[in-house]
């Protein structure tokens, strides 16, 4: 289980006045826009990063990541990560500041550029906005135990997973989100390791009010969050006060080698709770015109994944993910349901460590979103690592 180790164990040999230095390249085309994606129709880049990491002193770890981004014309910089961490703390504890990744669920503390698919699963698209960065700060423990057992808690400001200011009047908590989490994992033989985690996340600023008092024109068809539904601001699409994450991952390998072969299966499933002011919606109306379309007793969304990534040759994998979102979108003063089916197909050529190239296979079914029909989309993709790079999570 070496790879569990934080990722700072893998980076103290640089020195603050020699840092590690890495740049990684995406860049795609893809043949047709998605639900909630970052990657448009046509040629793109996707999350470019710069990063530079570094040992400060015997005490202090540092990381400052940007990304570069393009859309519709525009390019964009965004600050990924910029926080410290400390390296001396005694008996397991860790605490990192500034912002950085949320350890919630299995995907989020990995950088996109490390996926098996071109994008995240549409759980991570409309609950955490692809992946979830935020400044704050993190608490965790490793327990002395004879299997890896971590255990976490966060604080962060939040502002991306606000729920929709609807009447330009909402007074937003400056610390809005806070998480716990814990995983344990362990190796099954020479061959095969696992690892569960379950994770709670609670935000103070995730709940809707209805529309019935506030209504004005540019409220059309709006997401929980404002949200487009190409998802090109990093805000979580539909929010919630409650959300609660389960992951699990099973990897093996022949003899233990990952060089040469491997598999990985993974699973999430997400429940987005209490994403509408239930006092609010027991004095709204509820008429029969509204009928089922209000559902004001399922106050909640949903989503889960399961992928499957095998590595047969050591330049060669496939990957197989399929997943459903059930949300719900504010049409005025009730709510509409939604339905995303998402199935991917990934082939990747990996000359190196370093190097990919992805070809990628989507067909994604839904309704209740603006385009509801069923679509095939290609998207081929390259990630490229120039200069140091950090071992992937595990």
């Amino acid at each position: 289980m070496s790879a569990l180790l934080p990722l700072f164990a893998h980076a103290q040999a640089p020195t603050l006045s020699n840092p590690a230095v890495s740049v990684v390249l995406d860049g795609y085309y893809q043949s047709d826009d998605r639900v909630m994606t970052e990657r448009a129709k046509g040629f793109g880049l996707g999350g470019t990063e710069l990063a530079l990491s570094a040992s400060i002193d015997d005490m202090f770890y540092g990381k400052f990541t940007s990304v570069f981004e393009f859309h519709e014309g525009e390019s964009e910089i965004l600050v990924e990560e910029a926080f410290m961490q400390t390296m001396a703390l005694p008996n397991g504890f860790t605490v990192r500041a500034g912002r950085f990744l949320s350890d919630i669920g299995y995907l989020n503390n990995q950088h996109l550029h490390t996926d098996a698919f071109t994008s995240r699963p549409s759980a991570y698209r409309a609950f955490l906005g692809g992946h979830y960065f935020d400044d704050g700060i993190r608490l965790s423990y490793i327990a002395p135990t004879d299997m890896y057992w971590l255990l976490g808690a966060e604080a962060f400001a939040g502002k991306n997973l606000r729920a929709a200011d609807e009447s330009a009047e909402r007074e937003y908590s400056s610390t809005g989100v806070y998480t716990a989490f814990t995983k344990i994992g362990g190796d099954i033989g020479i061959e095969s390791s696992w690892q569960f985690g379950l994770s709670y996340m609670r935000n103070e600023n995730g709940q809707l009010t209805t529309l019935a008092e506030h209504e004005d024109e540019h409220h059309e068809d709006e997401h929980s969050a404002g949200h487009d539904e190409h998802g090109h601001g990093h805000a979580a699409a539909y929010t919630g006060k409650h959300t609660y994450i389960a992951d699990f991952v099973y990897k093996w390998a022949p003899n233990g080698n990952y060089k040469y072969q491997h598999l990985t299966l993974s699973a999430e499933y997400f429940r987005v709770a209490d994403f509408f002011t239930l006092a609010e919606h027991e004095h709204s109306d509820h008429d029969d015109h509204h009928g089922e379309e209000a559902n004001y007793t399922q106050d909640y969304h949903q989503a889960w994944y399961v992928s499957g990534v095998y590595q047969f040759t050591p330049h060669w994998s496939a990957g197989l993910r399929y997943g459903k979102l059930a949300s719900h979108v504010q049409h005025d003063d009730h709510f509409e349901p939604q339905t995303l089916k998402e199935t991917e197909l990934s082939i990747a050529w990996h000359n190196s460590h370093f190097s990919t190239v992805r070809f990628e296979l989507s067909h994604q079914s839904n309704l209740g979103f603006e385009h509801a029909n069923n679509e095939n989309v290609i998207t081929l993709q390259y990630v490229m690592t120039l200069g140091a790079h950090s071992a992937h999570q595990f």
